[in-house]
């Protein structure tokens, strides 16, 4: 059997439960892939976004809904061998990407105010909407997962002081018609790491130009870093504390809590408070 071919029954067989059934969960619960879809996968060249891509070609192939992919890497200015890297493993994983190129790491590495990585997350979000909308797709499939949005909702009360989380699908604000999904919202990091050493695969770990030597970097100097330590230690102090803070999200109980926005306009629990007498 060729490689690739062992490398999705591994998905669908070895994984079947952790990573393909969490994965069909998410896109069945949030109805992220519609009938007549036409979908870009985003691949950065990291664990997560591969992964991605072969569980959509799974779903295309095994799933009873007809869409179509598209497998997108932007080049914002890898190096070569990070390049060739990516181009390697799509060949392995038998996965037909479509390269452009943009120049996202030479703008913003004269920054020397704000926050580089959010405004290259931004560039590189919207470089993405519209190469998508070019090749006639109506989505963006990110590779976003299960730590990726307990991280992001203690980050939000740690360091932003306001509760949210990474959504599972959103309407772009700049890109009509156009969505943003990420389809492995229910898949746990450390299932796709043995993932990866399970098919002995070796992907791009950062290809930031200011992080690839990331032995040289102090991970105190990043939040989610931090934020991954910190779940670290909850889990080994508990199996629940994770999905705790995953359901934490689900269940807000707005006769508890002070006050919160929507749509841009903030409510107070005094609003309503006397009125209940």
């Amino acid at each position: 059997m060729e490689e690739y071919k062992e490398i999705e029954k591994s998905i669908i067989k070895k994984y079947r439960k952790k990573i393909w059934g969490r994965f069909v969960r998410a896109v069945t619960d949030y109805e992220l892939i519609k009938e007549h879809d036409r979908i870009a996968v985003c691949i950065s060249g990291g664990k997560d976004s591969f992964l991605l891509a072969k569980c959509m070609q799974e779903i295309k192939k095994h799933g009873k809904i007809d869409f179509d992919l598209e497998f997108l890497v932007m080049d914002p200015g890898y190096n070569p061998k990070n390049r060739e890297l990516i181009i390697f493993n799509s060949k392995r994983l038998n996965i037909p990407i479509t390269i452009f190129n943009s120049d996202i790491f030479e703008s913003v590495s004269n920054i020397t105010e704000g926050n580089p990585c959010y405004l290259c997350a931004r560039m590189r979000r919207g470089f993405l909407y519209s190469k998508a909308k070019e090749l006639g797709c109506n989505k963006i499939a990110l590779g976003h997962h299960f730590d990726d949005v307990i991280e992001t909702v203690l980050l939000s009360m740690f360091y932003g002081g306001e509760i949210k989380t990474m959504m599972p699908k959103l309407h772009s604000d700049n890109f009509e018609g156009m969505e943003l999904i990420r389809p492995l919202y229910y898949v746990k990091e450390n299932d796709i790491l043995s993932w990866k050493r399970c098919n002995n695969l070796e992907f791009l770990n950062c290809a930031c130009r200011f992080t690839e030597h990331t032995e040289t970097v102090d991970p105190s100097l990043s939040k989610r870093l931090e934020m991954k330590e910190l779940i670290r230690e909850f889990r080994k102090k508990s199996d629940y504390v994770d999905i705790n803070i995953f359901r934490s999200i689900e269940n807000i109980n707005l006769d508890a809590v002070i006050a919160y926005r929507k749509d841009g306009e903030k409510h107070s629990f005094l609003d309503e408070y006397d009125k209940k007498n």
